[in-house]
């Protein structure tokens, strides 16, 4: 099967995204981010030209997906369990989430690169978690174990493939919208992008 590109996200509802950008922002601000940063990483894995995509969503899908994407439901009890499966209904692919929005078409396709030769690919966050992980193979045992959303989550998930066997590829870092100072900086790194724009337009 050819590897897809899976999204996974949440629906950008006031009060259940970026809740860690509150304060400055009101939960209704953090929804627009999250909505700007969502469409921003449905861009660049449309300019891929990838054909399978992949949006695995905790909510329903809204006017801002584009057309050409499949749907999945995340299942799963914590974030560990949702990403495995996610590979096990979509099959071996390259996963990110929707915290980037300075992710390019080209960080994607180097992570569909590194699964023609290596088992996985891994993308790590400046946060110490990470922004992205491909893998040839869906695997369960990938990310069990794993602990989510900590400031060593990488190093944990770097172990665990490194624990299977799995020859993984290391991609750039990049840096996850948590709070605002990262915001801010997400924002510099894509000035041109919508949730730089979005951010602007809170902000005034």
């Amino acid at each position: 099967m050819t590897p897809a590109l899976l999204v996974i996200a949440k629906e950008p509802v006031a009060g259940r995204v970026k809740t860690r950008l509150c304060p400055p922002c009101t939960p209704a601000q953090a929804a627009r981010l999250a909505l700007a940063a969502l469409e921003d990483t449905l861009a660049a894995c449309d300019a891929t030209g990838v054909r399978r995509r992949v949006l695995v969503l905790d909510g329903r899908p809204g006017a801002w997906l584009p057309r050409g994407w499949t749907v999945v439901p995340q299942r799963g009890d914590g974030l560990a369990e949702r990403l495995a499966s996610a590979f096990a209904d979509a099959g071996p692919g390259f996963l990110v989430g929707m915290d980037t929005p300075q992710l390019t078409p080209g960080h994607l396709h180097r992570g569909l690169r590194a699964l023609r030769d290596a088992d996985a690919a891994f993308g790590p966050a400046e946060d110490g978690g990470y922004w992205g992980i491909g893998l040839r193979a869906p695997d369960p045992a990938a990310f069990a174990g794993v602990p989510m959303s900590r400031a060593d989550t990488g190093a944990h998930q770097r172990a665990r493939l490194r624990a299977l066997g799995l020859r993984t590829v290391e991609l750039p870092a990049l840096r996850d919208v948590d709070d605002i100072a990262a915001a801010r900086a997400a924002a510099d790194a894509a000035p041109h992008s919508r949730f730089a724009a979005a951010l602007r337009s809170e902000a005034a």
